[in-house]
């Protein structure tokens, strides 16, 4: 049986199989029917959301229509930033919140992300039974109705959208930003054409800051084109132009943020760790003194955080392994190099909104800009190398690798990093080289790809 569902629910080219309407429609069906097992007899609840891209609406039509036919209360926030979802899941209460999204990718992609109430993701053990149940409908060869129209949206369902949305929006401005007051401050948001397109404008707005959003104009097709989190480069000009204080840019969905500093400079996910963590560490607010990033976040971020007796605990890509340490450890702070952040006693959900209230309230409280806040972390040079491979032998168990691996972790020393890992999906072998030397490091990239290629390379 296909493995549906990834780190980030199930993703793919909309209209195409598992995103075909039939599939959703099995999908919506499939949860509902599952959630009521748990919900003795009670029909459960789901609360769903999308965003911009033009195939959303239909995909998250037939989801309702498949969960209400079995059963389930569904109430839909429209067009919803991720987290947002996530929040309402949380509060409405729901049983589980849905998310019609594909976060960075382009618009002919979307996805299908389910929350529990908690905000985490849905089990591995439920997304294997709704996998189970999209198996068995493909071999009965019912799918071939789709049930998009099943469900039409009314004025009332619009009107609640938007009571759902506002709901949303007086969290984030009246408990998350309590107190947080914007005025003086001139910000550039950009919101990607995606689900952040009007909330975020008018987020920073209610709170003092003078805004220019750009991006902001979604017409299903340009989410995330040549803006938002995955292109910086018209932040900073906008920026510079403007003489703003801070420029932040979200994805899509808005889960993530990254921001542009008033000189014009790139602050990724690793320096935004880095000013929060020394933010909360101040105020006894970091618990363990530990924050939890990935195995992809530089060197330069251990380092910063060890000297300020800080330790950092690295998990898997991708935000649900950085929750899951987090809860393992009770850490108060994790997120990744590419923009999300989680605040557990916030949000168990990545939420770039949130990272941008937490940030602003770090340099309002500091009275410093984030120009200042990040000094003191200095990002490390990197190399990346792939090498395509027959097979995908354990690194440690072929002898020439191994070896090689330790001679230049003991080149590098304690101000370098050596990660070595094969592709998920792919047949690569992959090279990540850190180091205060460039010419040290890709040296050394370049002599362990060779010793790959010779052990297990591609013939």
């Amino acid at each position: 049986m296909a493995k549906l569902f990834g780190t980030d629910g199930i993703r793919g080219e909309a209209g195409r199989f598992p995103l075909d309407a039939a599939t959703v429609r099995v999908v919506g069906e499939s949860l509902a029917r599952h959630l009521a097992n748990e919900t003795e007899g009670r029909a459960p609840c789901i609360v769903t959301g999308r965003d911009t891209r033009e195939s959303g609406a239909w995909i998250e039509r037939a989801f309702i229509a498949g969960a209400r036919k079995a059963g389930a209360q569904v109430e839909s926030a429209g067009v919803i930033t991720t987290p947002g979802v996530a929040y309402l899941a949380r509060t409405f209460p729901a049983d589980a919140g849905v998310v019609i999204s594909a976060s960075h990718n382009p618009y002919q992609d979307n996805g299908i992300k389910i929350f529990a109430p908690t905000g985490r993701k849905l089990t591995d053990a439920t997304e294997r039974l709704i996998e189970a149940d999209i198996e068995a409908e493909k071999r009965s060869d019912l799918t071939a109705a789709t049930g998009a129209d099943a469900f039409v949206e009314d004025e009332a369902d619009a009107l609640r959208a938007d009571v759902l949305r506002e709901r949303y929006l007086n969290y984030l401005a009246e408990e998350v930003a309590d107190k947080l007051d914007l005025e003086g401050l001139t910000l550039v948001v950009d919101c990607a054409n995606g689900a952040a397109f009007d909330l975020a404008p008018a987020l920073f707005k209610r709170l003092g800051a003078r805004v220019h959003a750009t991006n902001n104009s979604p017409d299903g097709r340009n989410i995330n084109l040549d803006c938002g989190s995955l292109h910086i480069e018209g932040l900073q000009e906008k920026v510079m132009a403007e003489r703003a204080d801070l420029g932040v840019a979200f994805d899509g969905d808005a889960d993530r943020a990254l921001f542009v500093d008033a000189r014009g400079r790139f602050v990724d996910g690793d320096a935004t760790l880095w000013v929060m963590a020394k933010y909360l560490q101040e105020r006894g607010r970091l618990d363990g003194n530990k924050v939890v990033a990935t195995v992809m976040s530089n060197i330069g971020l251990e380092m910063a955080l060890r000297s300020f007796g800080l330790q950092l605990l690295r998990a898997d890509v991708g935000d649900k392994y950085v929750l899951e340490e987090l809860l393992r450890t009770g850490a108060a702070l994790g997120g990744e190099q590419s923009g999300h952040i989680i605040f557990p006693r916030l949000s168990l959900a990545g939420d770039g909104m949130i990272t941008t209230l937490c940030l602003l309230r770090a340099m309002r409280e500091a009275r410093a800009s984030l120009d200042e806040l990040t000094a003191g972390f200095t990002r490390y040079p990197q190399v990346l190398v792939n090498v395509r491979v027959r097979e995908k032998l354990p690194f440690d168990e072929v002898e020439e690798i191994a070896r090689a691996a330790v001679e230049i972790e003991e080149k590098l020393g304690e101000s370098g990093r050596l990660l070595l890992r094969y592709s998920g999906t792919e047949p690569l072998a992959r090279i990540m080289i850190e180091g205060e030397r460039q010419d040290l490091i890709e040296s050394c990239a370049n002599d362990l790809a060779a010793v790959i290629r010779e052990a297990i390379g591609e013939q």
